[in-house]
């Protein structure tokens, strides 16, 4: 088999079109990258606050404000494995920067956006620009940074998901009741300026050393095919049914691209990936955990979201404020989570997060047609907050350290792929199962039910989890290596 020549194959190595490992600018790289990489993370969770006033100005269904969300985290997901490959074969600072240019513009798309079509087609484009953006900023990243300095790097790369979250439920507020929800968009354009000038000033331009990889494109539109599909399905169910005939079609054709996309990675001679290793206990449980954390996440904020403006008829300045705290919980799960692996291993830890998180659920599920967010929103909400939060460092260490260093490129970009199309699943998921309760007016035919059901569903989903992580998650504590962690 070829070696590899992701970045991480090679950590002892460094390539003239690297910067050196004690490049003076190194810092200043990371901090542009990171600004980067933050814009890409915010807008997962930033427009969960907007939506109800969206679906108002737009006139949006419940099936066609799911597609907001989906569409960005679907496209993000099921391309970042193309981008990693076509930042090797590239160059990664001009693919860093072409989705930095896509992602600018499709924001600038997404607020100026007046109709539905246009908004969720300019949505899909920031998750192609992301998907070329991430996976580039990080294979610079850690082509840039080498031994204690690469870890400190990372940890910075790592911090930026609990703060996404937290600033995007916050962002989402502040725009929407001040200048507008349109903002939440427009304010990626002068970022998105900035680090355009600043990064050639800081990072080098150059293609790999060896030969460029081929790209297994073919791949990467039959896995996002097949996703799209199941998430068609699962998005049309909330509203005709699980028995319809197109959703059961659209169920059908999923199914059987994926069957595809495994025929087209076994046959081609660079996959995007090696069907071998997904069928490793370690990556497998990594990857599921990643996929439940992601989707259970992604699904709280959206219901939560919903229920707190539609029915409790909080505004989204209000709302975003109120899910700060649960954003601090997720940094106080993910601490606890690392000292837990440290000291018993990954599966209590996995187990532990999914119970918790079901717990919340539950306590979510409780949610009354009149009451206080702060008693009936924010507890459940919370401790569903802490257990996934050590549920994501669970998944990232239990996939990383047990991967041979030339496979790690391949196996962090699928680890973060499975965090990208969890969130999708999970929300057009609860949307479906919430339905009932999700209309666009706010005279809904069953006012909490709906909401009732689907965090009820995520409950079961959690114990499901918990169930499969005490049995899949290897047992003891990861070995520790000098690999890159791809951050989720």
């Amino acid at each position: 088999m070829r070696p590899s020549s992701h970045p991480a194959s090679h950590p002892g190595r460094h390539p003239a079109h690297e910067a050196p490992p004690n490049a003076p600018l190194r810092w200043w790289a990371l901090g542009v990258l990171s600004l980067a990489q933050f814009m890409v993370i915010l807008d997962v969770t930033v427009v969960n606050i907007a939506l109800p006033v969206i679906a108002d100005q737009l006139g949006l269904g419940r099936a066609t404000l799911t597609w907001v969300v989906t569409a960005y985290t679907l496209c993000f997901g099921g391309l970042m494995l193309l981008g990693g490959r076509l930042a090797d074969a590239l160059g990664r600072r001009r693919v860093f920067l072409a989705g930095l240019a896509i992602f600018t513009l499709a924001s600038l798309a997404s607020g100026l956006a007046a109709s539905a079509s246009i908004l969720i087609a300019a949505r899909a484009a920031q998750g192609i620009g992301a998907a070329l953006l991430s996976p580039a900023a990080l294979s610079i990243v850690t082509t840039t940074f080498h031994g204690a300095d690469r870890n400190r790097a990372l940890g910075v790369w790592a911090a930026l998901g609990g703060a996404g979250a937290a600033i995007g439920v916050l962002f989402g507020g502040v725009f929407t009741a001040g200048p507008g929800w349109e903002w939440a968009f427009f304010i990626n354009v002068p970022v998105g300026v900035l680090v355009a000038i600043a990064l050639p000033m800081l990072v080098d331009a150059g293609r790999s050393a060896t030969r460029a990889p081929r790209v297994d494109v073919p791949g990467a539109v039959v896995v996002t095919g097949a996703v799209g599909s199941l998430i068609y399905g699962l998005v049309r169910a909330g509203d005709t049914g699980f028995t319809d005939p197109v959703t059961l079609l659209a169920f059908a054709v999923g199914i059987t691209l994926l069957g595809v996309f495994v025929a087209v990675e076994r046959a081609v001679t660079a996959p995007l990936i090696r069907v071998a290793m997904l069928m490793r206990r370690p990556v497998a449980a990594g990857n599921l955990v990643m996929l439940g954390a992601s989707g259970l996440l992604l699904a709280d904020f959206f219901l939560a979201s919903q229920y707190l403006q539609h029915v409790l008829g909080l505004s989204p300045l209000t709302t975003g404020l109120l899910f700060l705290p649960v954003a601090l919980t997720i940094g106080l799960g993910t601490h606890a989570g690392v000292h837990i692996i440290g000291r018993l291993g990954g599966r209590p830890a996995a187990v532990a997060g999914f119970l918790l998180a079901g717990a919340g659920a539950l306590l979510l599920a409780q949610v009354p047609a009149t009451g206080n967010a702060w008693v009936h929103v924010l507890p459940g909400f919370a401790v569903a907050g802490l257990g996934l939060g050590a549920t994501f460092v669970t998944a990232t260490t239990t996939a990383m350290a047990h991967v041979d260093a030339e496979e790690a490129g391949m196996a962090s970009g699928l680890i973060n792929t499975g965090h990208e199309l969890g969130a999708t699943l999970g929300v057009a998921l609860v949307s479906s199962i919430a339905a009932s309760s999700l209309s666009a007016a706010s005279a809904a035919p069953d006012p909490v039910g709906g909401f009732g059901a689907a965090f009820t569903a995520a409950a079961v989903v959690a114990v499901v989890l918990a169930a499969l992580s005490g049995w899949l998650v290897p047992p003891g504590r990861p070995p520790v290596g000098d690999r890159p962690v791809f951050a989720h």
